[in-house]
């Protein structure tokens, strides 16, 4: 079980936040720009949605937006659920896992802080998984 706290993950992150009303084609360019698969939604310094790759995908190419003159907050979805940095990776990766996404913002307060995505969980914690599976193969043959 990944056991990095969600702080250690997004340290040093420069998160990537918009308002609701920013047409989907600019946060796109925007993600796109980051290397990010979601922005965060924020109003008054506070976390209001998320909008990724997927709402992009079955919100409006799907549909048959046109994402100029589709607004966030017509296709983001509303009230994500969030992590904060004091917990394990593993429970973002739950998280990820029980909701079916794999993108989770990560907050002080209600404050966009950070983003933990399933990628992440390719870190540290996959090293040390292949190094299971390397130690298993060895077991094996030595059986």
């Amino acid at each position: 079980m990944p056991m990095r706290k969600i702080s250690e993950v997004v340290q040093g992150q420069n998160i990537l936040t918009a308002t609701a009303t920013l047409p989907v084609r600019e946060a796109v360019r925007q993600m796109t720009r980051a290397r990010v698969g979601a922005i965060m939604i924020v109003e008054h310094d506070q976390l209001t949605g998320i909008f990724t790759e997927r709402d992009l995908l079955t919100r409006v190419v799907a549909e048959g937006r046109n994402p100029d003159l589709t607004l966030l907050q017509e296709v983001m979805t509303v009230a994500p659920q969030a992590i904060t940095g004091d917990k394990p990776l593993g429970h973002a990766m739950h998280l990820m896992y029980d909701g079916g996404f794999r993108h989770v913002p990560v907050v002080d307060n209600g404050r966009p802080v950070g983003m933990v995505s399933a990628r992440d969980a390719l870190g540290m914690e996959m090293m040390a998984f292949e190094g299971e599976l390397e130690q298993r193969e060895l077991i094996t043959e030595l059986l």
